[in-house]
């Protein structure tokens, strides 16, 4: 700092940049407002002996001058003086912290049912809209953890391999569409074999298989519980999300405008099946709540730990504050030790 000039930018003194500092002493701060008050004692000792002198001079003797007022300078140099080294005893400084956060991250694979009956509106606006709105929230939650999604009906297909990209699995979802697979049907036992495919070569700590359906499986070439046992043996743990009450359920309107109501039933015991192999747990979700809450007990149980480094760099401006008061004791000193003096005092 001291070999340069840049301490004697007056942006040093700005309001602005002073509010900007961390002051390790800020007691001596208090010690500024004593010296606007010595000033004004200053002042009014000044105009004293200035009515004695026009009470004891003869008239026109005691003239005022400009120059009379000069003598007030000295006192206002160390006054600057001392502010700037009140200022330096505070001792300011600025902190730069850097976090550094890092995870050994997770795989998860999303596997998402987008056959004909998730146009069902138990959920609002229908039950892929909702699974899709609650798939976007957890994605939202990850950090540093690789995610893919599956989709699938009667055939199951990648969407989007193992990534950290974020973004980009979040626009996917949001161009999945009920029967974007041509081939009708519930091809559970194929949609997990693509989900575990995409898994096996992953040396992640932890794998992780989320699949929602409201079906049973009836179709595909892959029986569930051989592709449930063979995500076991690749150490892929399955949650498996039944989407669905059963009863009358809404289903569009007719040519009239009425809503249309089909009886809806869901054999929870494939799913089941499937997460019990998995090593994992099977959820039922009946309304919009209760998936967003599967979605949240899922992410708390598959959430890595996240560790952090703080580094903190910390810089003294001490040092600015103190070349200005010396710049005003040497003013000070030169106004009251030289001819400019004398001349102030007679």
């Amino acid at each position: 700092m001291s070999g340069d000039w840049s301490w004697f930018k007056l942006s040093w003194l700005f309001p602005d940049t002073l509010r900007g500092f961390e002051w390790v002493h800020p007691e001596f701060l208090y010690g500024l407002l004593l010296v606007p008050v010595i000033y004004f004692l200053r002042w009014v000792l000044f105009f004293r002996i200035r009515q004695k002198l026009d009470v004891a001079l003869p008239p026109g003797r005691s003239k005022s001058s400009w120059s009379s007022f000069l003598r007030l300078l000295p006192t206002l140099f160390f006054l600057l003086f001392l502010s700037f080294l009140l200022v330096s005893l505070a001792r300011p400084q600025r902190t730069n912290e850097t976090v550094e956060q890092w995870s050994e991250g997770i795989d998860i694979a999303l596997i998402l049912d987008v056959s004909q009956s998730m146009e069902l509106q138990d959920f609002k606006p229908n039950r892929l809209e909702a699974a899709k709105r609650v798939a976007r929230n957890f994605i939202e939650g990850r950090f540093q953890d690789r995610v893919g999604m599956v989709v699938f009906s009667g055939d199951a297909y990648s969407l989007v391999p193992l990534t950290t990209d974020y973004d980009l699995l979040i626009k996917s979802i949001d161009q999945i569409k009920l029967q974007m697979i041509p081939q009708q049907g519930t091809a559970i036992g194929s949609a997990l074999a693509v989900g575990i495919n995409r898994m096996k070569e992953s040396v992640s700590s932890s794998k992780v298989i989320i699949l929602l359906s409201d079906g049973d499986n009836n179709a595909g070439n892959i029986d569930p519980k051989t592709a449930a046992e063979l995500a076991f043996a690749y150490n892929i743990k399955i949650y498996t999300i039944g989407v669905g009450k059963d009863g009358k359920v809404p289903y569009g309107k007719n040519f009239f405008g009425a809503t249309q109501y089909i009886t809806n039933s869901l054999d929870e015991t494939t799913l089941r099946m499937i997460a019990e192999v998995g090593n994992g747990q099977f959820f039922r979700a009946s309304n919009d709540e209760a998936l967003e809450g599967i979605f949240s007990e899922i992410d708390l149980l598959e959430k890595a730990e996240i560790k952090e480094n703080r580094y903190r760099d910390t810089k003294d401006f001490y040092q600015i504050y103190l070349y200005w008061a010396l710049v005003f004791f040497v003013v000070w000193l030169f106004s009251k030790n030289t001819f400019l003096a004398n001349s102030l005092e007679d």
